[in-house]
């Protein structure tokens, strides 16, 4: 049995680029989603955050603001209702043993952007799983939480890496737009990654080695399912 780690971003809310706080937390379809297509195959989940803090759901991940369909909401919901132990109880970030597990899956929300993108103890197991060719997913906005790997000497360890993450333009017609601190593509392509992107909403992932990147949470069940992949086939 694969075991899994989920790192999902503690933080609820974001600095915007006017210095003012959103309010935000890890969308709900991104780790629904790779949570059930992971451990319907078999796999064990481990969730984590930095502090061991119970995550924040964002709430427009829930409801029409985020374009969600209420019915899908509702899925949604009763998938996260599921595990809401879990949830409430994560692991510690800083005491994980990277190599206990198989892959290091990250999902999304823009709290990554607050919290995962600059965790040094999310940088040192990214680091040491890339090392070993661990798995790496990453989805979304949690593609952002990429950015904690650097080396040694400052470089960004992904740097030259073919990966997808949730678009310039995407944040442009459904995310923060212009009030965002950072757009995620950018941010990745100038620390020297190979950004490849897919239609805005269409479900769009890019594997690279161990690297498996998924664009938004269009892609968040095929994004688990490259991840199943490069398990088995290992």
């Amino acid at each position: 049995m694969s075991k899994i780690l989920m790192v999902v971003s503690a933080a609820n809310s974001l600095r915007l680029a006017d210095g003012t706080e959103h309010p935000t937390g890890y969308w709900a379809e991104e780790v629904a989603a790779s949570h059930r297509v992971l451990t319907a195959a078999g796999a064990q989940v481990d969730v984590a955050t930095p502090g061991g803090v119970a995550p924040t759901v964002d709430a427009v991940s829930l409801d029409e603001r985020g374009g969600v369909p209420a019915a899908d909401a509702a899925e949604f919901r009763a998938y996260l209702d599921g595990i809401a132990d879990q949830l409430a109880h994560p692991l510690t970030l800083a005491d994980v043993r990277g190599d206990d597990y198989d892959a290091v899956y990250v999902p999304g929300g823009h709290a990554p952007m607050a919290d995962l993108a600059h965790d040094v103890d999310l940088g040192r197991l990214l680091l040491a799983a890339n090392d070993r060719g661990t798995t790496v997913g990453a989805l979304c906005h949690g593609v952002a939480a990429l950015l904690s790997a650097q080396e040694p000497d400052g470089t960004f360890a992904f740097a030259g890496r073919a990966l997808t993450s949730f678009t310039d333009e995407e944040e442009r017609q459904g995310g923060l737009g212009d009030a965002a601190p950072y757009l995620v593509e950018s941010r990745l392509r100038e620390r020297g990654a190979v950004v490849q992107v897919g239609a805005p909403w269409s479900s769009t992932v890019v594997q690279d080695g161990n690297l498996i990147t998924g664009q938004n949470p269009q892609s968040s069940a095929a994004a688990a399912e490259a991840v199943l992949k490069a398990l088995a086939a290992r």
